[in-house]
């Protein structure tokens, strides 16, 4: 019976026990469930802080690549621009370097020359030295009556259909005259109506050097231009467009008939903008060369007459010398 209410009471004191644990799992879980929500709040409170940082940071990580994507789009213009200067300072080295050679062609030319002329010179014999002197020059300084001491010569050719029927004797003229000029410091081919050969190089004087005398006598060959057989525009535009006072000028015309109406109005519009010094002297000199126009029944065409006394009276005034060729 003692043994039976002994288990009782063990069995009752550990009931005890565990009721007594779970009341204090409970009260433990109460004061718990109290501090939480002080301890959660800080934690989402740095968990927004930070997503706001991070997406601060990404903000900056786009400004930063919109600015590099900008600065590439830029350089890349900035390289295009670059390369175009490049190509045309290596253009422009190209053309440097070919004037460069050209000078150096005619530096030696000429240096050739003179070692001719000086040996020349020397070769002279004492009749020749006792006769001319040892410093004879010639005092006209002319070839076949035209004077040759300018240094720039400008070509006004009429390139009138006419014209075009005789262009291969034309051309022959015209090397001729220009041969007739070892070396000058400049050149220009006008037609009659003021048209440029070169129209790049308008207003601007021709380099003398053998390669541009081949090309220009090359050209001069298949050259066609609108013409009115009247040289008024082309001699205009040659005084007015090249005049210099430090310069000497020679203007040649070539025609075969003129075209104009008038030969002195002609004439007084060129004394109008070729005017003469205190001496006499005009800005430029005006030569002229006549080839034989269409003949009929034995007999040149009136035109060609005109132009013969057009050019006779623009020559007389203007220091130069015309010459009308009989035949081709």
């Amino acid at each position: 019976m003692r043994r039976a209410r002994e288990g009782s009471e063990i069995s009752l004191a550990f009931l005890d026990v565990i009721c007594c644990g779970f009341g204090a799992i409970i009260l433990l879980l109460m004061i718990t469930k109290e501090n939480l929500p002080t301890i959660l709040e800080p934690s989402l409170e740095d968990i927004v802080a930070e997503l706001a940082r991070r997406q601060e940071a990404i903000n900056e990580i786009l400004g930063e690549t919109e600015i590099l994507e900008r600065t590439k789009v830029e350089t890349k213009a900035d390289l295009e621009i670059e390369v175009q200067i490049l190509a045309q300072l290596q253009k422009e080295l190209i053309e440097l370097t070919s004037d460069f050679e050209d000078l150096r062609e005619l530096t030696l030319k000429q240096q050739i020359t003179l070692a001719e002329l000086r040996e020349a010179r020397q070769q002279l014999s004492e009749e020749q030295v006792r006769l001319l002197g040892d410093n004879y020059v010639r005092k006209d300084n002319t070839i076949g009556g035209i004077p040759v001491d300018s240094e720039y010569i400008i070509f006004v050719i009429d390139t009138s259909p006419s014209m075009q029927r005789i262009w291969g004797s034309v051309v022959r003229k015209f090397e001729e005259v220009l041969n007739i000029y070892p070396v000058v410091k400049g050149i220009q081919v006008l037609n009659d109506n003021g048209l440029h050969m070169f129209s790049r190089s308008a207003g601007t004087w021709l380099r003398d050097t053998t390669s541009r005398r081949k090309n220009i006598k090359n050209l001069m060959r298949s050259w066609k231009a609108q013409s009115s057989s009247n040289p008024q525009e082309g001699i205009a535009a040659a005084i007015e467009t090249y005049y210099d006072p430090k310069k000497q000028i020679s203007i040649y015309v070539f025609g075969d008939d003129f075209m104009g109406g008038s030969v002195e109005s002609v004439v007084d519009y060129v004394d109008s903008i070729n005017v003469a010094d205190k001496d006499g002297n005009r800005r430029v000199r005006i030569h002229g060369i006549g080839f034989p126009g269409y003949i009929s029944n034995g007999l040149p065409n009136a035109n060609f007459l005109l132009l013969s006394a057009l050019m006779r009276e623009l020559t007389v005034r203007n220091n130069g010398t015309f010459v009308g060729l009989p035949r081709l």
